[in-house]
């Protein structure tokens, strides 16, 4: 079960509202070993695009470093689907390279309603997970 706040929640699903008709995409970090997400980063999409996104590598390896830097991890993985459902596609599960990682969907083909999802993705099999918004359990 992915365990989010509410704040880092609102944050995820405006900023897939706010570069769709491209895919966003970003991090929310946590303490090493918590499985608590609690420092969102917003990411550029390297490839502009409505149908896929990659993290740019230059600013990924300073996220990551950052991380390392903080002993945080990569609770959350992010991104939108524009036109689709919020499930992994077949690109985005071979891409998946954190086990230990949530990977979060919000599909975007809608504006009225909110589709938000979350998956673990190891060796390329998909589980989908229930998500439980929390108030104030976490720093923004």
């Amino acid at each position: 079960m992915l365990r989010i706040n509410r704040a880092i929640y609102e944050r995820i699903v405006a900023h897939a509202r706010r570069d769709h008709p491209d895919e966003a995409c970003g991090v929310v970090a946590g303490p090493e070993g918590t499985d608590r997400p609690e420092r969102f980063i917003e990411m550029a999409n390297a490839e502009r695009s409505p149908t896929f996104y990659r993290f740019d590598s230059k600013e990924q390896l300073h996220v990551w470093r950052e991380m390392d830097d903080r002993d945080e991890e990569p609770v959350v993985i992010y991104h939108s689907h524009t036109a689709t459902e919020a499930y992994p596609s077949r690109t985005d599960i071979s891409y998946a390279s954190e086990p230990n990682a949530h990977y979060v969907l919000v599909s975007t083909r809608d504006s009225e309603t909110e589709e938000f999802r979350s998956y673990r993705i190891v060796d390329e099999k998909v589980t989908e997970e229930p998500v439980e918004i929390v108030e104030g359990e976490y720093a923004a």
